[in-house]
């Protein structure tokens, strides 16, 4: 049973910075890609950020040159590092990993006050 687990959400100030933790139960390195996405009330969950077994990364056009993804296998879990954040990042932030079946987190919310 694959679990993933986000934090590092919380209420910050634009322009502020956040890091958010997806820890998984068990190795991350049999996860290709894994993955971040964000959810707005009444709108569909769109990709932030992911990446793939070999550190290959995808951004959202939005997020390009503010938001860094990043793996640590060692620690099973996985990071979004979030610098000059925008009131329109705010959101609930998923973790997605895809080994066989997709797996999600539960979500971790970041409000971003003007």
């Amino acid at each position: 049973q694959v679990q993933l687990v986000e934090s590092g959400g919380g209420l910050v100030q634009a322009g502020g910075s956040l890091r958010l933790s997806c820890a998984a139960s068990g190795s991350i390195s049999r996860f290709n890609p894994m993955g971040w996405y964000r959810q707005v009330s009444g709108k569909q969950r769109e990709l932030v950020a992911e990446i793939t077994g070999g550190d290959i990364t995808n951004y959202a056009d939005s997020v390009k040159g503010r938001f860094t993804i990043s793996r640590d296998n060692a620690k099973n879990t996985l990071y979004l590092q979030m610098n000059s954040l925008k009131v329109e990042d705010t959101g609930v932030y998923y973790c997605r990993a895809i080994y066989f079946f997709v797996y999600w987190g539960q979500g971790t919310q970041v409000t971003v006050s003007s």
